[in-house]
C-alpha cells in the first residue's frame, strides 16, 4: 500500500467535532491562565527563551534531520514536520505537576506558545516543508498560503485563549470549578476522537502502523531527550529541565489533525502520524511523569 496515494476519511460532522473539541480544550487550558502567566516569563527568562527555543526552532531542526536520515515517505516527513511545528500540548502542565517540576514556568509556556503557534506553525511548515524536495512537492499540490493556515489556528487557538482568560476575570470562581472538568472531559473526548479515526480506518491503519510506531517511537523520543539536553547544557535547576523535557515532546497533535483534513484532506501518513502521536505523547509523558514523580518521593525520604 501506497501511503502517500491514500486518504483517511472524515465527515463534515466529525471534523465540526474535533474543531469544537479542540475549542473546548483551549477554553479550559484559558480558564487557568491570568495575564500575570505572561508577565512571569520575566521571572524565568533563561529558562523561559530556552523553553520558546526548543520547542518553535531546536524541533522543528531536529526533526528535518530525522528525516533526511530515515528519510520517510513524503506524506510521513510532512507529518512529522507539521507535529514538530505544532506547539506544546495542552496536558504539559498535568505531566509536569506530576513530575515534581516548575509548574509555573509550565503554564507560562504554554500560555505563551499557544500565541506564537498563531505565527510560526504556519512558518515552521512552509520552511521546514519547503526545504525537503518530496514535502515541498506536497505543499505545492495542495496550494495552501500560511495565511489560511494562520487563520484556522488563530480562530481554533486564539479566540478561544482571549474569551477563557476573559470568562476567568469576570467569573473566577465559576472558571475555577469549570476548569476541574471540562479540561480532562475535552482531552477523553479527543482520546475517544483519534480511537474512532482509527477503528473507521482499521484497514488502513493495521497496514502501516507498523512503521509508523517506530517513526513516532524515536521522533517522540529525540523531543523529549532534546529538551531535557538543552535545558542540562545551560545549567537550568532540575525543576525546569522537567519542564522543558516535557513542554518538548508533548506536542499539539490535535492540533496537527486539524489542519491536515482542512488543508490535507486527511493525507495518510501526515493523519497516521499526528493521530499516533496523540496516543504515544499521553503513554511516554505520563510515564516520565509517573518515574520523576517517584524519583523525587524517593529521594525526600532519604
Amino acid at each position: 500500500m501506497d501511503i502517500d496515494a491514500i486518504q483517511i476519511h472524515f465527515s463534515r460532522d466529525a471534523l465540526w467535532l474535533l474543531n469544537l473539541c479542540l475549542a473546548i480544550i483551549m477554553f479550559g487550558v484559558a480558564l487557568d491562565l491570568r495575564p500575570a502567566d505572561f508577565k512571569r516569563l520575566w521571572q524565568f527568562p533563561k529558562a523561559s527563551l530556552l523553553g520558546i527555543f526548543s520547542q518553535f526552532i531546536l524541533l522543528p531542526a531536529l526533526t528535518f534531520l530525522l528525516i533526511l536520515l530515515i528519510q520517510p515517505k513524503p506524506s510521513i516527513a510532512l507529518g512529522m514536520i507539521l507535529v514538530a511545528a505544532c506547539p506544546g500540548g495542552n496536558i504539559s502542565n498535568f505531566m509536569t505537576h506530576m513530575a515534581k517540576g516548575n509548574a509555573a514556568l509550565s503554564v507560562s509556556l504554554t500560555a505563551f506558545a499557544t500565541v506564537t503557534a498563531i505565527f510560526m506553525t504556519p512558518f515552521n511548515l512552509q520552511f521546514w516543508g519547503g526545504l525537503y524536495p518530496p514535502t515541498a512537492a506536497i505543499l505545492k499540490t495542495v496550494s495552501i498560503s500560511p495565511w489560511e493556515i494562520f487563520q484556522t489556528i488563530a480562530l481554533i487557538l486564539g479566540i478561544p485563549l482571549i474569551l477563557g482568560m476573559w470568562f476567568r476575570k469576570i467569573r473566577p470562581e465559576i472558571a475555577t470549578k469549570m476548569s476541574k472538568w471540562l479540561k480532562p472531559l475535552s482531552i477523553l473526548i479527543f482520546v475517544a476522537f483519534v480511537a474512532i479515526a482509527f477503528s473507521m480506518n482499521l484497514d488502513i491503519f493495521l497496514k502501516v502502523i507498523h512503521v509508523v510506531i517506530f517513526i513516532v517511537l524515536v521522533h517522540n523520543g529525540m523531543a523529549l531527550t532534546s529538551g531535557y539536553v538543552l535545558a542540562r547544557l545551560f545549567s537550568l535547576s532540575r525543576e525546569d529541565r522537567k519542564t522543558l523535557t516535557i513542554e518538548t515532546g508533548i506536542q499539539n497533535s490535535g492540533l496537527g489533525l486539524l489542519l491536515i483534513f482542512t488543508f490535507f484532506d486527511g493525507l495518510g501518513g501526515m493523519a497516521i502520524i499526528a493521530a499516533w502521536w496523540g496516543i504515544w505523547h499521553i503513554i511516554s509523558g505520563l510515564s516520565i511523569g509517573w518515574y520523576w514523580s517517584r524519583q523525587t518521593q524517593t529521594q525526600a525520604a532519604l
